[in-house]
């Protein structure tokens, strides 16, 4: 028999990658909010893999709570994510995948644009994706993964922060207030460079968002996270002495309407 993964959440998207797993043929062990993960370990002491498939907002005090002998064998899939999320926590080489499909309760899973994968077990997450028809692209270097991390970010805060004005679909966000657009998103990459400490190409990251727009228009900019991504902005950028005055025209505009 193959190793145990052990996985941390089992939501919509923890799920699909059990659902691969299981269908290469390695058994599953979920952790669950009542779980406590010192016990878990002791039942599974050297899993395959430990993949983290809780929410943004709940990675950090996983990642705190995480023992010791699971270190070595993460997995992290959030979105938001950036590298010193998980050095903070002493974790220095983790497998990354950034998800670029979509899972909606009762609907299958739809794709963007391939996800992509970097860390010792990449191979296995593709092979698991692979065989749920969900596309996937190993990366090279941990530099390329930050770009994509970035890029990913870039996409989630733009569309989500500006849809908070104009609602509707990413197509409609690029074609009817594309200016909008250019201004939330070239703030997003100042963030990104300050947290960071790395500059990047505007143009780069601009045209890949334009291209993940392409491979679903009729995503919808916002959801129920919207707002709590804004204020996490903003608050990163106070933090950083960052000016972000499109940002903070938005929040005062969605303030106004609230």
């Amino acid at each position: 028999m193959k190793s145990t993964v052990v996985l941390i959440g089992i939501g919509e998207i923890g799920g699909i990658f059990a659902h691969g797993l299981l269908r290469l043929g390695y058994p599953i062990y979920p952790v669950t909010r009542a779980s406590r993960p010192l016990e878990a370990a002791l039942a599974v002491p050297e899993p395959e893999l430990v993949l983290v498939a809780t929410g943004e907002s709940d990675l950090q005090p996983v990642l705190q709570d995480l023992p010791e002998v699971w270190r070595d064998r993460v997995a992290l899939l959030q979105n938001e994510l950036l590298p010193r999320d998980w050095q903070r926590h002493h974790i220095s080489a983790p497998t990354v995948i950034s998800v670029w499909f979509e899972k909606k309760p009762g609907k299958a899973p739809k794709v963007i644009i391939p996800s992509v994968i970097y860390g010792p077990h990449a191979d296995l997450l593709a092979a698991a994706l692979d065989k749920l028809h969900i596309p996937t692209r190993i990366l090279a270097d941990p530099a390329e993964l930050l770009h994509q991390l970035v890029l990913k970010n870039v996409y989630i805060l733009t569309t989500n922060i500006a849809g908070l004005v104009t609602a509707g679909t990413v197509s409609s966000l690029w074609l009817q207030h594309q200016s909008l657009a250019r201004a939330v998103a070239n703030e997003i990459i100042e963030l990104q460079q300050r947290l960071t400490g790395v500059r990047f190409n505007h143009d780069a990251l601009i045209n890949g968002m334009i291209e993940a727009f392409e491979g679903d228009p009729e995503h919808q900019c916002t959801g129920r996270s919207a707002p709590a991504r804004l204020q996490r902005a903003l608050l990163q950028a106070e933090q950083l002495g960052l000016s972000t005055p499109k940002l903070k025209e938005i929040a005062a505009q969605s303030q106004g309407t609230t």
